[in-house]
């Protein structure tokens, strides 16, 4: 299954709303409501993503083999 490029805008504008914010001293920053949908929309997909990227890379890599673990007690053990 193929991924569909991320659309990075909605993040990009609110950096920089941000960002020009901080640089004015503002003390808040407001957004109009489909700013921020679509700010919650992308942050919702770029998560999603990462979930499945970590559990594809999680699957690839675990070769399902036997992790072997060995205690000794180290020789200060009375």
């Amino acid at each position: 299954m193929e991924n569909e490029p991320l659309n990075t805008a909605p993040l990009q504008q609110y950096i920089q709303q941000v960002k020009n914010a901080d640089l004015s001293r503002a003390k808040e920053v407001k957004l109009p409501i489909t700013q921020a949908k679509n700010l919650a929309y992308t942050l919702g997909i770029v998560m999603a993503r990462l979930e499945g990227d970590l559990e594809r890379y999680v699957k690839e890599n675990s070769g399902g083999g036997t992790v072997e673990v060995q205690l000794d007690g180290g020789s200060d053990w009375k």
